[in-house]
């Protein structure tokens, strides 16, 4: 296991936040920690994508696998990752459609 800082977390971040779907996911689980199959259900989203998504989103360090008797819990790697969601979703953007042609579609910049 390799333990990253500064500027890898802040890579690993957005490149999870960067996908709409992984981003649903965490904002999920920063309110409490779940269960694969209930997560799919809540999202609308496949259990195959579901799972290439938390599998992404372990491989970030972002979230971790809690093994449960023959089930498996996802919750936040850091309770600090839920206060960094929070003050994110705290932050105001004044975006420039000028130079951010996409921000009609959220993928921009």
């Amino acid at each position: 296991m390799e333990t990253v800082t500064h500027s890898a977390v802040l890579g690993r971040f957005g490149h999870a936040l960067s996908d709409p779907k992984r981003a649903r996911i965490l904002l999920t689980l920063r309110d409490a920690p779940a269960y694969p199959s209930d997560l799919a259900d809540a999202l609308g989203i496949s259990r195959q994508s579901l799972s290439n998504n938390l599998a992404c989103l372990r491989g970030c360090g972002l979230v971790v696998a809690v093994p449960e008797g023959r089930r498996t819990r996802y919750e936040l790697a850091d309770a600090k990752i839920g206060h960094a969601i929070a003050d994110l979703l705290s932050v105001v953007l004044a975006i420039d459609p000028e130079y951010c042609a996409a921000a009609a579609t959220e993928e921009c910049c």
